[in-house]
């Protein structure tokens, strides 16, 4: 239980070609194995990759929701199978080393503009990437069994063309802070004045939805505390949803939060960490009570068996314990929230609340009134 300037450089296009056929065993970041089946071959030179066809990248099951159809269901693909991928001059080739992948990450950004979000942008392939082809998969009558494949890969294009990468130039207010060193303790936490961004790293990545490895990765040599400074980031959606949202479904079984306009049709989907075992999460439906865009974040010891012993109120910030973004929900001491760490949604248990990343966070926040509609399923359209 809680309370409380840019220039393309990376285009999708469509390209054709005969394929062939491959298996490349590689290592899932996280130790899992996965298999990369090749329905072609990748031809690597400084400033060029083609992939010939797509990729279908296999990794342990995730547990889809029922079948859902939005507004747009149906789209008629393409019958291309290949993808045409720019790289900046001025990324090195070692930013894609080892598991991180070109196509994962050129399906991230396109699932992150279709508003199914794969959570932090990072390149690998995991259980987030996967709820979120699931998700796209749903809403636009694809095959439910297809994974990261030509089918997905051409809808994807087909919807969400344009720019992968952008460059940014860092800016005085990327810089000015003030930028705080955040303890662990709780009890030191609520000392702070605020529970702010670390460094102009860490804003950055955050504010285009990355992994802070990946923008590193991307610009090794660059000084992200310099006004000027020209870094490559990914183009990522503007988070602002085209309507307001009626209903909210919390996904137990999948770890995913879905949400609705009036008329049933899906605005968004987000990777969610929702309960534990030890701290499950509500059961059946509640409404939005409040929006709180800055949030603090107030800990009462009572009747709890973990935390510190006494009241404790953390100052508002991206790095306190709920992100500094809560959605009060009608059950007491329960909300949709933020997280200070977006790369570990859907991996980790909470005490009962719903976490998302700050931004999937803040545009549900901006979407949402007093009175929507939240239910908590254990699969799509059902009440647990």
């Amino acid at each position: 239980m809680c309370t409380s300037d840019a220039r393309p450089w990376f285009k999708c296009q469509i390209v054709r070609s005969t394929a062939f056929s491959e298996l490349t065993r590689s290592e899932h970041p996280r130790g899992q194995p996965s298999y990369l089946t090749m329905l072609g071959f990748l031809r690597i030179d400084r400033n060029l990759v083609v992939l010939i066809a797509t990729a279908l990248l296999c990794v342990p099951s995730v547990s889809p929701a029922q079948s859902t159809t939005d507004a747009e269901a149906g789209i008629e693909t393409t019958q291309s199978e290949s993808l045409d991928l720019k790289i900046p001059p001025s990324v090195p080739e070692t930013a894609f080393s080892g598991a991180r992948s070109r196509v994962v990450l050129a399906a991230q950004v396109m699932l992150d503009r279709s508003r199914h979000s794969p959570g932090v942008i990072d390149g690998y392939m995991g259980g987030n990437t996967m709820r979120a082809i699931q998700h796209f998969r749903r809403a636009r009558g694809l095959p439910a069994e297809g994974g990261l494949d030509p089918q997905l890969m051409r809808s994807l294009i087909k919807s969400q063309s344009g720019e992968i990468f952008q460059t940014y130039t860092i800016t005085r207010d990327d810089v000015d802070g003030p930028f705080f060193r955040v303890p662990d303790a709780m009890s030191a936490m609520a000392a702070l004045e605020r529970v702010g961004w670390t460094s102009p790293q860490e804003l950055i990545a955050d504010r285009f939805h990355m992994d802070q490895d990946l923008l590193r990765a991307l610009n090794p040599e660059a000084d992200f505390s310099r006004v000027g400074t020209r870094i490559t980031i990914v183009a990522h959606r503007e988070e602002t949803l085209p309507s307001q949202v009626a209903r909210i479904e919390v996904r137990k079984s999948d770890n995913s939060v879905v949400a609705f306009d009036e008329r049933g049709n899906i605005l968004a989907s987000y990777p969610a960490t929702v309960g534990s075992a030890q701290f499950p999460s509500p059961s059946g439906s509640m409404e939005v009570v409040a929006v709180a865009p800055d949030a603090n974040y107030t800990f009462d010891p009572s009747g709890r068996e973990w935390g510190p012993d006494e009241t404790l109120i953390v100052p508002p910030g991206p790095n306190n314990p709920v992100g500094g973004i809560w959605i009060d929900l009608s059950k007491p001491g329960y909300g949709i929230h933020g997280s200070p760490d977006p790369q570990l949604i859907g991996k980790t248990a909470s005490h009962g609340c719903v976490r998302l990343t700050n931004w999937d966070a803040k545009e549900l926040a901006d979407a949402v009134r007093q009175g929507t509609r939240v239910v908590f399923a254990n699969q799509a359209g059902g009440a647990s």
